[in-house]
């Protein structure tokens, strides 16, 4: 019994973690989604999540410039500046073989005097690494202004229920 407690623990911690939405407001700086009210019609929509998919990225953001439209009793928003930022950083290393010198200084002291000595010491170094580590993270930023009525028809322009209607994400059945 002790044994499947063991193994069960790790299980529902995984599945616990990984079940989290990427949609989601951030917190404390981190990953999901913060808006910044410029004027009354005015937002700035960030969205950060981890990864390089930027059509996630910009689908999310929209869908948070969409359901704050409709929060802010708006019925369209117009994106006036849109910015994606990709900050990736892979680090790789391989197997090392190698000798190193170093000195051991060794200090003898007498009554009248003190001698130092420096003798080398050759060390033989070996290390394996395994695997490697890449860190990507994303970040899609929207200017947009919000408005009541007729839409405009520019292609810079959207209908913020449609928008949330088609990229709310889906509920997953099992």
């Amino acid at each position: 019994m002790k044994k499947l407690f063991f193994l069960l623990v790790p299980l529902l911690l995984v599945v616990g973690c990984s079940s989290q939405s990427d949609y989601r407001k951030a917190k404390n700086g981190g990953f999901g989604y913060t808006e910044t009210k410029l004027s009354d019609t005015q937002f700035r929509v960030h969205f950060k999540a981890r990864g390089s998919d930027k059509a996630k990225a910009m689908d999310y953001a929209m869908l948070r410039a969409a359901e704050l439209t409709l929060l802010e009793g708006y019925d369209w928003f117009t994106v006036n500046d849109r910015e994606t930022l990709v900050d990736k950083e892979s680090v790789k290393t391989s197997p090392q073989v190698g000798f190193s010198q170093r000195y051991a200084t060794v200090t003898e002291c007498g009554a009248l005097s003190c001698r130092t000595t420096r003798y080398p010491t050759t060390q033989f170094q070996t290390g394996i690494f395994v695997g490697g580590a890449e860190k990507s993270e994303i970040e899609s930023i929207l200017s947009i202004k919000m408005g009541k009525g007729t839409m405009p028809s520019e292609g810079n322009s959207f209908d913020a229920s449609s928008v949330k209607a088609n990229l709310s994400p889906k509920e997953q059945s099992n």
